[in-house]
């Protein structure tokens, strides 16, 4: 799930590896291409994170809804990726982007997908190399989407979990989000009522590496208490930060947990839904 800094930099030049660059900015949409323009790791591919990592937006199902699948797999597959390469993603805003590219490609069934430990910031603090020219797309991949639906809980299965006891939602907003004092990014602030929160920043340390397992197990313990980790619901703004959370839990492990999407965007989007505040 991880890869350090000195792991890549040793298999820059490997045919089975494919890295990609999944840098965005919510407030930018076109940083990601110009940073990447400006410089990026030997060999990775531009993710465009709202074309590429998320679906057709309908104004209700949330501001990153899912791709389809087949067009995922369709994407991967022009850059040459199989069941058996090894996909690196990477971004420089502590993993959110990259985690989400990571959770897309466990989704569609792949299971060689890493998130670089750090990210190009620690990649940058190591001097090692950048360049400025764009690879080019090798085609000939062979992935098969095969979904595996059971790593996430649509909006109806959500609502049904919570009436009847059975999952809990995990938000990975920062504190002030999540108690509804601030929105800088949704129409409505507040969170899903009930939900208990774990930003997803205190997975990482100073240098955006991800913590130790134990460290990270024993906090989400804390954190989730009576409930095991199959009932975790991991939600943020849009289903992307909230995959940092997952990353973290899965390093930990504490598997089985899921996504719900849609997220806060999406549970807004139907104002008859209760709103949590404070």
């Amino acid at each position: 799930m991880l890869i350090s800094t000195t792991q890549l930099h040793a298999r820059l030049a490997a045919a089975d590896c494919l890295i990609f660059d999944c840098r965005h900015d919510t407030f930018d949409f076109q940083r990601g291409a110009r940073v990447y323009a400006e410089g990026h790791l030997p060999g990775a591919h531009f993710v465009p994170v709202e074309s590429e990592l998320a679906g057709e937006k309908t104004g209700r199902n949330g501001r990153h809804p899912l791709p389809e699948p087949t067009a995922f797999a369709a994407f991967l597959n022009r850059y040459g990726a199989t069941s058996s390469t090894q996909l690196v993603a990477y971004d420089d805003a502590g993993g959110q982007y990259a985690a989400r590219f990571w959770w897309l490609a466990r989704w569609i069934g792949l299971t060689r997908v890493a998130v670089l430990d750090g990210g190009l910031p620690k990649w940058i603090a190591e001097a090692r190399p950048l360049v400025i020219e764009v690879p080019v797309p090798r085609g000939g991949g062979s992935v098969a989407a095969i979904v595996d639906d059971s790593r996430h809980l649509p909006i109806t299965a959500l609502e049904t979990a919570l009436t009847e006891g059975t999952g809990l939602v995990l938000d990975a907003r920062a504190p002030e989000r999540f108690r509804g004092e601030a929105e800088p990014v949704d129409k409505v602030a507040g969170r899903i009522p009930d939900a208990r929160n774990r930003f997803f920043k205190l997975n990482l340390n100073a240098d955006l590496t991800m913590r130790p397992a134990e460290e990270l197990r024993r906090e989400f313990a804390t954190v989730l208490g009576e409930w095991r980790p199959d009932q975790i619901v991991h939600q943020c703004g849009s289903g992307v930060t909230a995959c940092v959370n997952l990353l973290a839990m899965e390093h930990a492990g504490l598997t089985g947990s899921k996504l719900y999407v849609g997220s806060w965007s999406e549970w807004i989007g139907d104002p008859a839904r209760p709103i949590g505040r404070g």
